[in-house]
This record gives structure tokens, sequence and C-alpha cells, in this order.
């Protein structure tokens, strides 16, 4: 007797996880494990993200199976990421998934993360019914520490999904320049939630970035062949964006400013407070705001004013631009405070319905992972007994 539920599981970066839901919408578990040794190394180290997986993968998918009240039996399938990601990190949790099912008697479905941070959004909106009478194709903003996607998500007459990749970052991902900024100046890692954070408390004026034009690349002879691949359709007109030009920029404005000595401050007072592992709130915060001068909560607000004011005017010239009825921003760069506030009041007075996930399901999770199993579940898409981790993988 089918059940309709689905366990997933995640493991292509920092977070180990495993979730339960029900027909796609229903979360009963979500239990998710981050790496914290991370934060020594100012970025995520591969080898240790491995071994921390290893560690982790059998307690939480215990625990995410405890919390649900359900055993393997009661399951009708098991998810599994099995790309885009770190190689090792995806092989942990696909080797652990394959041998589940292979003991449980489920079949395996495998999960592309970037739809699972787009059904992280469809998930948390279902039962609200916003996109069930939505005809044309939906505008998704994918952006995270390690991925920027623009995509055309539409549903098919099966209840299945088709997405057509219309941008993505040609350098570094928004997330990424965020920590990478993060990381000049002084700031914990992960330092996006940091910069949120401290941006309140600067001018987001102070300092002039700004962001150079992408010409819109389409399909033929003059394009590059990185961009021509996926320019199958009549319009191929492609929004691109770079941030690889404001991280550099933060460098040198740091370096003309001679704020080195400051940051070093900044980056020593932090970690003797024990505030370099810790979230940018509470105490936590106030004992770092002491260490900030004003010029660089400056920096640091111009920064994210600079990188949320891009973001917003490239999803919107490209849902005016494909006519899409709707928008949808996931990744760990959606649960940003002004990222938030910008795309909603602008897709208000373009008259376009607007969806974020929770905060929670912001970043990587495994909820996300079997919400977007439980289409392929339906339509019976099960992953081969050869499934392999895909570091590369693409959508669309």
């Amino acid at each position: 007797m089918q059940s309709s539920l689905i366990l997933g599981i995640e493991s292509s970066c920092d977070e180990t996880s495993a979730a339960v839901v029900r027909a796609g919408t229903d979360v009963l578990s979500n239990v998710v494990a981050s790496q914290l040794i991370h934060a020594n190394y100012g970025g995520v180290v591969p080898e240790l993200a491995s071994r921390e997986h290893l560690r982790a993968i059998v307690p939480v998918v215990r625990e995410a199976l405890h919390r649900a009240n359900v055993t393997y039996k009661d399951l009708d399938a098991i998810a599994v990421t099995e790309g885009p990601g770190l190689a090792g990190a995806l092989l942990v949790g696909i080797t652990f998934a394959k041998a589940a099912a292979l003991g449980a008697g489920k079949p395996l479905i495998g999960i592309n993360h970037l739809e699972g941070h787009i059904h992280a959004v469809l998930m948390d909106s279902a039962h609200s019914g916003t996109w069930a009478l939505n005809p044309g194709p939906l505008l998704a903003l994918v952006v995270s520490g390690g991925h920027t996607h623009l995509y055309l998500a539409t549903r098919t007459p099966q209840n299945t999904w088709t997405y057509r990749n219309i941008g993505k970052t040609l350098d570094d991902a928004a997330g990424e320049a965020f920590d990478k900024a993060a990381k000049l100046l002084g700031l914990p890692y992960p330092g996006g939630p940091w910069m949120d954070a401290l941006a309140l408390h600067g001018d987001p004026k102070a300092v002039p970035f700004a962001f150079a034009q992408i010409k819109e690349k389409r399909s033929g002879k003059t394009a590059p062949k990185l961009l021509r691949e996926n320019l199958t359709h009549e319009d191929d007109t492609r929004f691109d964006l770079s941030f690889s030009g404001i991280k550099t920029a933060v460098r040198r404005y740091a370096e003309l400013h001679h704020m080195r000595d400051r940051i070093a401050a900044h980056d020593a007072a932090l970690r003797a407070q024990g505030i370099a592992t810790a979230k940018p709130t509470g105490d936590a915060l106030t004992a770092a705001l002491a260490h900030f001068d004003t010029e660089t909560l400056n920096l640091i607000a111009s920064f994210q004013a600079s990188v949320t004011g891009y973001l917003t005017r490239t999803v919107m010239q490209a849902a005016e631009h494909f006519g899409a009825q709707g928008i949808l921003v996931s990744g760990g760069v959606a649960a940003n405070r002004e990222l938030r506030q910008r795309l909603t009041v602008d897709a208000q007075e373009a008259g376009l319905p607007i969806a974020f996930p929770t905060i929670a399901l912001s970043t990587d999770n495994a909820a996300m992972i079997a919400a977007a199993a439980w289409p392929k579940f339906l339509a019976k898409d099960f992953a081969p007994d050869t499934l392999e981790p895909t570091p590369q993988l693409r959508l669309g």
C-alpha cells in the first residue's frame, strides 16, 4: 500500500541531511548536520567534507526516520542528490542511499541539487495554490555559495517540471562573492549571514560599486561554445552574471584605504572571543559590532546593496523579457534580508507573484530533495543501480 513517503538524502557540500516528506509537500522530519570544521579554513575543504559526511550519515538518517516515526518498510522510495557538488561528498550520500534502497527493497531516485532548491519553494507554496493556475513559465533564481542560475520552470501535463537555463554566473557564485568579501574583511565563515547582519549598521551608498553590463549572448558563430549548448530555443537571449569583479573591488578598496591592520584586528578579536564560529545574532553580533569601525560597516553595506541590486535588476529584466508568470527564489542567498525585500517590492510593482523558501529550507537540506523526487516517483523515473556522483551535473 502506497504511503506517499520518500526519504531524501543530501550530501553535496558541507551539510549532511536526511528528511522524510509525504507526497512532496508535507515535511515529517528534516535533520541537518552542519560541518563547523570548515570555519577554521575560511571555506569548504573537500577532503574534510567527505570525512564529516561519513561520520554523520548514519545517525542523521536514523534521526530523520525516528522524528518522522517511520521505518524503511513504510517508505515508497529513497531519493539522493546525484549532483552537482563535491565528488567525495556526493559519493557518501549515494553509496548510503543505494545500500539502503537495496536492503529495503525500495526504488532509488537520483535528484539534481539545483532542482531540489527550486522544489524547496514549490513545496512551501503548494498548500497556498499560488502556482496552480499559472499557465506560463515561472522564473526561478537559484542563488547560493556554489550556484547562481536563472531558469524558466514549466509544469508539464504530467505534473512534472521542465527547466530551461537562461542565465548563470560566468565566474563566482553570488554566495561565494559574499563569503570571499567577508573573509577579506576579517568576518567569520560562512560570511554571507554576517555581511547581511552588519550591513544594517552601514551606509549602502558610501562606496559606489558597479557591475559591468554583460552583453546578451545569442546562439550562432558569435556565441561562445560554453553558452551555445543550451541555446536551442527560438528566443535564446541570455541573462548571465559576473561577481568576480566586485570581490576584487573590495580587496582594492581595502588596500587603498589602508584597512589591512584593522581587518587583522577584527579577525583576531573575533577569534579571541570565540565568535569565529558563531551565528551573527544576539551577544555575538553585539560583540562583533564593537570591533568594526564606520568605514568597514559602510563597505559591507555598500557591497550588499550592490550585489542584491544587481541580482534584482537581472531577475526582473529576465522575467519581463520571457513573460514569466511568477518568480521563485531559492538557495542560501535567498535567506538574505535585503535581497528578499528588493525582489518582493519589484515583483509586486510588476504584478508578479513571488515566493521564497523558509529560512530553514533556503540552505542545503534533504526535504527539498525528497520534494523534488515526488513527481519522479509518480512518473516511475527511477535511478539505475549504476548511479554515480556527477559533480558537474546540469539542469535544463
